[in-house]
């Protein structure tokens, strides 16, 4: 990857939806090449897709909580069986596995704090192997990268 496809990914990263006319301009290439490397870039799986940044709050989900999970059993089949049932909650908007303590990090986007009530009494307590868990509420929103697996 040179200074050119960095260039590109990140004028794509700002606007998503720039033709590629408009990219080819801004990256100081014509737009064959310009479409060409997108595509490279694409195919490579350095682009992994192309999203709308949508505001939490306009949809309902304004109220964020980091969640600490730890796991009182770790074997391959509690793992699997939690992994699998945090994938079907809608509300958890990532979740990742983690080295050390906790073993599990979940951001969590609800309407408010009662919404997030019902939602960890009726099924966060309720996940295969859980220990503990630690709720942490976004106070205030600093900086949030965009195109960086957020």
């Amino acid at each position: 990857m040179d200074k050119t496809d960095r260039a590109i990914l990140a004028h794509l990263v700002r606007d998503g939806r720039l033709t590629n006319i408009e990219l080819a301009d801004r990256v100081g290439l014509s737009p064959s090449p310009c479409l060409r490397r997108v595509r490279q870039l694409e195919a490579g799986g350095v682009i992994t897709g192309y999203h709308a940044a949508v505001d939490p709050a306009a949809v309902g989900r304004g109220f964020q909580v980091l969640l600490h999970v730890e796991m009182a059993i770790q074997d391959r089949a509690t793992i699997e069986a939690f992994e699998a049932e945090v994938r079907r909650i809608d509300e958890v908007t990532s979740c990742r596995r983690m080295f050390g303590h906790p073993d599990y990090l979940l951001w969590i986007a609800v309407a408010d704090i009662e919404a997030y009530e019902r939602l960890y009494a009726q099924r966060l307590t309720d996940l295969p192997g859980v220990a503990r868990t630690n709720s942490q509420f976004t106070m205030k929103v600093v900086k949030q990268a965009a195109g960086l697996g957020e």
